[in-house]
């Protein structure tokens, strides 16, 4: 299940750091958050979908990467894209 490509344009010009940027770790963070509540919510109906469960386990996993791979180079950084899109970690 993909975003709407304006629903990811939006996405990307709440989360960049400069005008062109579309794949520092923040926006990577929050296309995927993005894509995790979409698929939480596709289960809530369809809790039998086991080929998506398993693009959410491998989103999730990555999602965890990027954050980890956030809080080593900046601190500061990490701390602000966890309140900003409301990560609990």
């Amino acid at each position: 299940m993909a975003l709407a490509t304006e629903r990811k344009q939006q996405i990307i010009s709440n989360n960049r750091a400069h005008k062109s940027d579309t794949g520092s770790p923040e926006v990577q963070i929050a296309i995927l958050s993005e894509q995790i509540s979409q698929l939480t919510e596709h289960f809530k109906t369809h809790h039998k979908d086991h080929a998506s469960r398993r693009g959410l386990l491998i989103m999730v996993a990555k999602r965890r990467r990027l954050l980890t791979y956030l809080k080593n180079i900046s601190p500061e950084r990490y701390k602000n894209v966890l309140q900003k899109l409301g990560i609990r970690r």
